[in-house]
Formats: structure tokens, sequence, C-alpha cells
């Protein structure tokens, strides 16, 4: 799949990509994705793709000319339902790839009520994605009554490669080279919750130690007050094997927009 293959170079460089979800919007409003576009601005130099869903794509003035790949978020939900982890397909690929997408992704809830309807979901949509040549990244999370640990994240990963996803984001958790070592795709961390700067550098350079392709990091970057250098900072341990200490050592020195 030639079509594959050129694309996926659009979302990994050299195997390896900072990835920013700013898919948020359905669940609930976020602060700092008020105007992806002027996120999109300053952080476009250091991350090698976004997420977003389609009605911000087509509305957007900077996306068409950016660098970064442009993956379509095609599922989704809001906080206010009945059951937050029941993620319903909300555009299709067909539509992504009008809007010049690189890539598409899903969020799955392994362990969710709706589980089943979700992996047939995935299931399906990773053979439109085969046929029209076009990744796809499953995001695959325990959730309900599961504890997010390193074999349930592994079974999680797991069932995204065996549906058929392209690349693969799971949370972080210890002894990540157990999750990686149980499917031969890219797989990258979830950045999680707003955290500090340190511990979201060193759960990236961990995770990379131990397989991971790199990370998809969303409210870290976009709820800072300076989301230019907390994604150059991700880049470099992504890109250029630097250490968190490392980062944080030369984040002083940084000029970034």
């Amino acid at each position: 799949m030639i079509g594959k293959r050129r694309r996926m170079q659009r979302i990994l460089k050299n195997g390896r990509s900072v990835i920013l979800p700013m898919d948020h919007g359905i669940t609930q409003p976020e602060k700092g994705i008020e105007k992806v576009d002027r996120v999109v601005e300053v952080v476009q130099e250091y991350v090698d793709a976004i997420i977003v869903h389609k009605g911000v794509a087509k509305r957007s003035e900077v996306i068409a000319e950016m660098d970064a790949g442009l993956i379509i978020h095609l599922s989704g939900s809001t906080m206010w339902a009945e059951d937050p982890n029941d993620k319903r397909l909300v555009t299709t690929v067909e539509k992504a790839i009008s809007l010049g997408a690189d890539g598409v992704s899903m969020h799955v809830n392994i362990g969710s009520k709706t589980e089943a309807d979700q992996i047939e979901k995935l299931g399906y949509v990773s053979e439109v994605c085969d046929w029209y040549s076009i990744p796809l990244l499953a995001m695959m999370y325990p959730r309900g009554d599961i504890e997010v640990n390193t074999e349930t994240v592994k079974h999680a990963a797991r069932i995204g490669y065996e549906l058929g996803a392209d690349i693969i984001k799971v949370p972080y958790t210890l002894k990540f080279e157990k999750v990686t070592a149980i499917c031969d795709l890219p797989v990258v961390i979830a950045g999680g919750s707003k955290g500090s700067e340190y511990e979201l550098y060193k759960k990236v350079e961990d995770a990379m130690s131990r397989g991971a392709a790199g990370v998809a990091v969303g409210r870290n970057i976009f709820n800072s007050s300076h989301p230019a250098k907390v994604a150059k900072a991700l880049h470099m341990i992504v890109h250029n094997n630097l250490s968190a200490e490392d980062v944080i050592e030369y984040e002083g020195n940084m000029v970034v927009g």
C-alpha cells in the first residue's frame, strides 16, 4: 500500500512522532483550544501531526498550510452522556480524505459497557482505511472497572493491532517494553491530564527507552502557558534522544515562539 506508506511518513519521521491531539472539545470545552489555529501556529515547527475533528479542520485558516500531518478524529462522546465511555462514530474516512487528512483516529474504551460496539466499529473502519490507503491511529484505553496497568494496557494495544490499526495510542505504564513487544506497530503514549513538565518529560523518556515510537500529548501542550516550549522539549526527547534532565537544563536557553 504505497499510499498508506507515504501518508505514514507524514505522521512519523524516521519511525518516531510527536502528535498533538486537539479533539477534546466534544468531550468538554478545554482551556487553550478555544482557537486551535493559535496553537497550531506556535507549535507546528515541533510537532509531526495534529488530531482534530472535522469541523475544526474545515474552518481552520492555517491547517491547510502547515507542514505537520493532519489526522481527523472519527469518534466522540460528551461528559454529559449517561456513559461518557460510549464513543460513537461522528464522521467517516471519506470525509476525512475530503479534508486532506493524512490519517484518521478512533477512540476505543476497553472494558466499557459498549466495548463490543466500539471494537466492531474499529474493525470495520480499519478495513475502510485499508481500502483508501489511509493510516488509522487507534486510541486504546482500559476503562470502566478495569485497572490501568501493564497487563491491561498491553491487552488494549494488542486489540488495536489485531483489528487492523496502523498506529496505537495507549496510556503510559511501567514496564512499557511489554506493551511495545505485543505488537509490531508504532505505539505512542498518551500525555494524560495536565501535570508537571518534568514528570511528563521523564515519562516520555522512559517510554522511548522501552520501545515507544513517540507521544500523543494534548492538554500538557495546549493547557500550558508556553505550548511551544513544551512541544519543542518533547520533540527533543523523541527525535534527539535527550533526557528529561537534558531538556530541563536546556529549556532556560530555548528560543521558541
